[in-house]
């Protein structure tokens, strides 16, 4: 009888164990999708940029310092490792694409170009999707984080080596999606 209740503990505490971890490792496999998203949306932004720099070119060829920061934002991003510099980076590139446009507002010709004003839509359509993108992960890493934390969970989550994912925020100037005034 003792035998049967131990054996019945140590199934329970088994099937528990496997019901975690499986339940984790869903968690972590929802946040790498959700990063691969906002990878996604990054790349098709970084695409759009050297065509926007040379459109610019084009009409405002004497601004080579605001082209040149936007290029090497883009650059660091593209380059940019781990988690906490890639949001650095893309804050920065942000910042230096608002810069852009503000140059970008001081030539009547360029703002009326019909590639100028494609390329600014086609820019703010991606900023959106990568703020929708960003809001997803961020679900989802506090979801996995908020898993890793509970009782009894964290227990077991040591012994598995589960780390927590950082959040990817923005600073408050770079929330502001870039646009320019007709």
């Amino acid at each position: 009888m003792i035998l049967k209740i131990i054996l019945s503990l140590i199934a329970i505490i088994f099937l528990w164990l496997v019901f975690v971890y499986n339940k984790l490792i869903r968690l972590k496999n929802q946040v790498k999708e959700a990063w691969a998203d906002i990878e996604v949306q990054l790349k098709r932004r970084y695409n759009l940029i050297p065509n926007l720099v040379e459109t610019v070119k084009g009409y405002a060829w004497h601004e080579k310092e605001v082209l040149t920061k936007v290029t090497e934002a883009r650059s660091k991003a593209i380059k940019a490792d781990s988690l906490e510099e890639k949001a650095k980076a893309e804050n920065f590139l942000t910042q230096t694409l608002k810069s852009l446009f503000a140059v970008a507002e001081n030539y009547p010709q360029l703002k009326a170009s019909q590639n100028f004003l494609l390329l600014q839509k086609d820019l703010t359509d991606s900023e959106d999707k990568i703020q929708a993108a960003r809001r997803f992960y961020n679900s989802n890493v506090r979801d996995y984080n908020i898993a890793l934390e509970k009782f009894p969970n964290n227990l077991i989550v040591k012994f598995f080596s589960f780390k927590k994912y950082p959040f990817f925020e923005t600073e408050e100037e770079a929330r502001e999606v870039p646009k320019v005034k007709f």
